[in-house]
Formats: C-alpha cells, sequence, structure tokens
C-alpha cells in the first residue's frame, strides 16, 4: 500500500489559483493516484488535511500499517513545519516529497523546503503527473 498525504488548501484543487495549481479537482487528483497505483500493482490510500497534526498522525500510521511509501504535498507546511519534517524523518517509511507547481519558480520563501531532506526524493513542477511518478517510484524501488 502507497499512502498519499494532502496538506492544507489542497482541498480546494480546481478552483484555488488554478493559473497556479492547475484545474484538476482533488477527487480527479485522487483518481489520478489510483490509476497510477493499480497500474504498478499496488493499492493506495489518499487522504487530505488542512491540519497539521493530522497529516502527522497519518505518517505514523502509514509505517504502523506497513506502508511501501508516502507521497506527500504538505502545501504551505513544507515551509514551515520542523514538527512535520521529525515526523518524516522518524517513521522509516520512503517518502517523497510532492508539488503540483515548481516551488523554486515562486516566491522566495517558498524556495526552502524544510521537509525534503527527511525524503528519499521531490518532485515539483510536474502538475499531477509528478504524484504518479512518485507512486511509480516508491512500488517499483521499494
Amino acid at each position: 500500500m502507497i499512502v498519499v498525504l494532502n496538506g492544507p488548501n489542497l482541498d480546494r484543487l480546481g478552483s484555488r489559483e488554478p493559473d497556479v495549481y492547475g484545474a484538476m479537482t482533488l477527487e480527479g487528483l485522487e483518481a489520478l493516484c489510483g490509476e497510477a497505483a493499480r497500474a504498478v500493482g499496488e493499492r493506495v490510500t489518499c487522504r487530505q488535511s488542512n491540519h497539521e497534526g493530522q497529516l502527522i498522525d497519518w505518517l505514523h500510521q502509514a509505517a504502523d500499517d506497513g506502508a511501501r511509501g508516502v507521497v506527500l504535498n504538505a502545501g504551505g507546511l513544507t515551509h514551515t513545519s520542523v514538527a512535520l519534517r521529525d515526523a518524516v524523518a522518524a517513521v522509516g517509511v520512503p517518502v517523497v516529497e510532492v508539488h503540483l507547481s515548481n516551488i523554486h519558480a515562486r516566491e522566495r520563501f517558498r524556495h526552502r523546503s524544510l521537509t525534503a531532506a527527511a525524503c528519499v526524493g521531490v518532485i515539483a513542477g510536474l502538475g499531477p503527473a509528478g504524484y504518479a511518478l512518485a507512486i511509480r517510484y516508491l512500488a517499483e524501488v521499494n
């Protein structure tokens, strides 16, 4: 099983700044993740929360449930949350950080990711395809 975790404001996909994040809704993104997982013989569980502690609890649960890996788009928490970074480092499950937009081509404060160093890799700027790539990587490498 691969777990996909989406953080704050990603429940607004499709209506939130479509010029930055695209027109796909969260439901559409979750369907794409399901298709990508099936294509590599995996199951996927998708979750979204606007709350940091919930994302941390789900990271812990992924480890406890024996997940093969986690795809994490922590949204704005990527740039601010030491607690989330520590959870990624602590769980012992490979985590791929994903961003729909190219965070390095955006505001300066988005250029720094606190969580990236604890992840096995980062995919940014490829839109929804980044999620499918992360799922494929976790299924094939682990």
